[in-house]
């Protein structure tokens, strides 16, 4: 393909939703199904290599760098942007689904840019169209969720601006590769990259804000921001250890919070956290084994939570309900929907013959190949971890523990006909990996379907399931909220704010008093020093006369500033 017929597969859905932004009917629901198949097709005509080299400000810039990692992420991100477009369908808000594409597009620009300048536009245009997408939910909660999501995410913007400002300046180059942590600029960079991906201490953003968008708009939230932080740290850090712990407490942190959680979609929030632990963890690792694993299960991770999204939300707007202590029993109302829902729970568990467990599984053979003994068995237990929490906490409270007397509204056609599509995804991936392991970016021979891992894994489910159902009455009593990190930017301020404020008032106060005492102690002394009947009649000196002026004058200066 020559370099005059490259089209940036990005700029085909952030036009699109220009076009979709004045259509209505069934013109507009064209353009969401067609541009991303049209941004596909694009996307692998373009041939391996730079394109939409310019120069800029003496510096080269590449708007378009294709690698087998550009394309995989890029793949994905162009399919989320189809079939979260699909299931949206019926959604009534004419801004959320063309802000998702500008989302959407802006996400591929970054997998696609060649420059940190390219990278940090993009990376811009994500963060402002994500916003657009939870405030088009349309609600208080969601208004305040999307300030509060927004200020973190410019916070973000403006730590990677600096170390980008300060990599250019050391070394004079805007390419975008391979960076070690030898001076500050590179450290700002990992943190602004590290802030999308939600990790400590500044993940809670993400469970905040994705609950609060509207029934689709959270599939849309959970496809982009944190994976494409995750391809930036594949391409800039791998191979820092730093990042191994760092994952390992992401993980960790996700888990308790989701087994804690009693809102469906908070749940799958902190799951989220938890899955791009394990993709920051062998990110850390950094080799070949594990920059695959990462890719693999970044692909594979947004299908299935997409799903499990695209189930919670299925609920959520059939019941009007977001609750665990408001649900149960929807499999008898909804079994369509239940059946999507195990399906998720079976990959994100990592269950034989899904998604999940020829992707997850290359994540623990790299630390095993690394010889990293405790971070193969904390990734081990953390798999099962997984497995209560969103295999069974999910799916039992919501679709087959309880009876409760809900009135369900019927689920849109092309609601069903996109989980459809992402379940066959997780059960295809699963059955023949060898596809997805082909995109890979290193050759790749790995068999992840042996007796001793096969076993292994069943073992593991089982405990979970074992657990589950013995601590299910705990589970069902955790009712209450959960306190996170946010409280300290959500409440923190506001409770600052009156501190500060009772503090001045006591300060002003003590001061007033102390100027009262001040001019009544003055008062007293002239007039202790002078007799009854000159003090105010009599010849005064003009030393008497000089410190009364001054004391008048200092009393002006003092009630002018306060």
């Amino acid at each position: 393909m020559s370099e005059a017929m490259v089209v940036h597969p990005g700029l085909i859905l952030i036009l699109a939703a220009v076009v979709m932004a004045v259509l209505k009917g069934v013109a507009r629901n064209g353009v969401i199904l067609l541009a991303p198949m049209l941004a596909l097709l694009a996307l692998w005509q373009i041939p391996l290599g730079d394109h939409g080299a310019w120069s800029y400000l003496r510096h080269n810039l590449v708007l378009l760098h294709m690698d087998s990692l550009s394309r995989l992420f890029a793949t994905v991100f162009a399919m989320m942007a189809g079939l979260g477009g699909l299931y949206a369908l019926s959604q009534t808000s004419r801004v959320e689904v063309p802000a998702a594409f500008v989302y959407a597009g802006a996400a591929i620009g970054v997998t696609l840019a060649g420059d940190l300048v390219t990278l940090f536009v993009f990376w811009e245009v994500m963060a402002l169209a994500s916003t657009l997408v939870l405030w088009s939910a349309g609600t208080p909660r969601a208004y305040r969720s999307a300030r509060r999501y927004l200020s973190v995410h410019l916070l973000g913007g403006v730590i990677l601006f600096a170390g980008i400002t300060g990599h250019v300046q050391q070394t004079g180059e805007v390419l975008f590769g391979a960076m070690q942590l030898d001076s500050a600029a590179h450290w700002m960079i990992l943190v602004g990259f590290l802030i999308n991906a939600a990790a400590l201490p500044l993940s809670a953003w993400l469970p905040d804000a994705y609950p609060e968008a509207s029934w689709s708009g959270s599939v849309f939230l959970s496809a982009f921001t944190t994976k494409t932080a995750v391809f930036v740290l594949l391409k800039g850090f791998a191979g820092t250890e730093l990042l191994v712990g760092l994952g390992l407490c992401m993980v960790f942190y996700g888990i308790v919070y989701a087994i804690l959680e009693n809102d469906i979609r908070r749940l799958l929030a902190y799951s989220i956290v938890s899955q791009v632990g394990f993709m920051v963890t062998a990110i850390g690792i950094g080799s070949e084994l594990a920059i695959n694993g990462v890719a693999a299960h970044a692909f594979s991770h947004i299908v299935y939570k997409a799903l499990l999204l695209m189930v919670a939300g299925a609920v959520i707007k059939s019941t009007g309900r977001r609750l665990f202590s408001e649900l149960g029993g929807l499999a008898r109302a909804m079994p369509l929907t239940a059946f999507f829902g195990v399906i998720g729970a079976l990959a994100i568990a990592a269950f034989p013959v899904t998604s999940g467990f020829a992707t997850k599984s290359l994540l623990t053979a790299a630390a095993a190949q690394a010889h990293l003994q405790w971070v193969w068995l904390l990734l081990t237990g953390a798999s099962a971890c997984t497995f209560l929490y969103a295999g069974l906490k999910f799916n039992w409270l919501v679709f087959f523990g309880g009876r409760r007397q809900i009135d369900v509204q019927d689920v849109a056609p092309s609601m069903n006909v996109a989980m459809w599509i992402l379940a066959a995804l997780c059960i295809g991936l699963g059955v023949w990996p060898e596809i997805l392991y082909g995109l890979l970016p290193f050759v790749l021979d790995y068999q992840p379907y042996t007796w001793a891992h096969v076993t292994e894994q069943m073992q593991l489910l089982s405990f979970a399931a074992i657990a589950f159902f013995v601590t299910l009455p705990v589970l069902r009593k955790v009712l209450g909220l959960t306190l996170d990190w946010d409280w300290f930017y959500r409440r923190g301020p506001r409770l600052c704010s009156v501190w500060m404020r009772n503090a001045c008032a006591q300060i002003a106060h003590r001061l007033h008093l102390l100027w009262k005492l001040a001019l009544r102690s003055v008062f007293d002394l002239v007039m202790k020093e002078q007799p009854l009947e000159v003090r105010l009649g009599g010849t005064w000196s003009t030393r008497s006369m000089a410190t009364w002026v001054l004391v008048l004058l200092l009393s002006y200066l003092l009630l002018y500033f306060f």
